[in-house]
């Protein structure tokens, strides 16, 4: 049950609340809020970077006080949120972890315990890929067609919440396994990516709370409030207008190149010195290529730059 009557206000200096919060500061990157705020209000930061503040707020009051606002917040700022955090995780701070690991451990072949805790990993890092792509492709594309005011007759939110587990919890069992089994003194490394670890297991499970109780319950909302409308459309009734066609002429010509680049494995740090361009904006038309295609795995986007002839097969790295 949401109660809006307690947790940070609008009004609220952001300075103040980052301070006592310093977690908030991934929230504010997720939402694309940048630091260098000064004094400005929450309300203010949020309209100047036209981010939603009742979404922003409850989820800050959700991470840091337990507070579930969930029926004033505006679902499409909240999967925008989600979106980013996904490709945080899964562009950034997974296969950041997985260097410093590799870095901190004897990965030459001659450890067995080295070569099974990488293993232990990647396996972990694809079960966490498979989990964020289904919500991405599936769930969120749903909500989407909700919000366009059409029903699926072969889908609810509530499917998704049934099966929706957590997925933090092992890599508490990886940092149980390199502390028991992984026997050195002083490998600062080590305790340093044990610790990125620690922080990413609590992140993780913060995300997932985040989608089972104030993301969930929204979308509830709004499949209620189509029901009582009475003025239903099925998803199936309609047809999709989008053809591949019409796909590729919405991608702009510096969006092309770079899906071009990222068909050849590329990662965003070479594209960005190959287009003179900072990773943020390889980033951000990361991000926008994905949405605009709905296509949010490599394999699909290599696939739609061959049939879209973009690229050649024997471009492909």
């Amino acid at each position: 049950m949401s109660n809006n009557d307690i947790g940070y206000k609008p009004n609220e200096k952001m300075r103040d609340i980052v301070k006592k919060h310093n977690s908030l500061i991934l929230v504010m990157g997720r939402f694309g809020l940048p630091l260098g705020f000064g004094d400005k209000s929450v309300g203010e930061v949020c309209r100047a970077h036209n981010v939603d503040e009742r979404t922003f707020l409850a989820v800050v009051n959700f991470v840091v006080k337990g507070i579930c606002n969930y029926d004033t917040l505006s679902l499409s700022s909240l999967m925008g949120y989600l979106k980013q955090a996904h490709e945080y995780y899964l562009g950034f701070n997974l296969p950041n972890i997985r260097r410093k690991l590799i870095e901190a451990i004897d990965c030459s072949g001659n450890n067995d315990i080295a070569v099974l805790i990488i293993r232990f990993y990647d396996e972990y890092v694809a079960e966490v890929k498979k989990h964020m792509e289904y919500e991405n492709q599936v769930v969120f594309t749903y909500v989407e067609q909700l919000l366009q005011g059409f029903l699926n007759r072969n889908y609810n939110i509530s499917a998704f919440a049934g099966k929706h587990t957590p997925i933090g919890y092992k890599l508490k069992e990886l940092k149980d396994i390199i502390i028991r089994y992984y026997p050195e003194k002083n490998n600062y490394l080590l305790n340093a990516v044990l610790l990125e670890i620690l922080f990413c297991e609590q992140d993780l499970t913060s995300h997932c709370k985040i989608e089972d109780k104030l993301f969930v319950p929204a979308v509830k909302l709004v499949e209620q409030q189509l029901h009582r409308s009475g003025k239903i459309v099925y998803t199936d009734d309609v047809q999709n207008n989008f053809t591949g066609n019409e796909k590729v002429e919405e991608l702009s010509d510096r969006e092309k190149d770079i899906l071009v680049c990222l068909t050849k494995g590329k990662s965003n740090k070479e594209i960005a010195e190959e287009l003179c361009i900072s990773v943020n904006t390889v980033t951000t038309h990361r991000r926008n290529i994905s949405n605009k295609l709905q296509i949010h795995s490599s394999a699909g986007l290599v696939i739609y730059a061959i049939a879209n002839n973009l690229i050649n097969i024997a471009d492909i790295k």
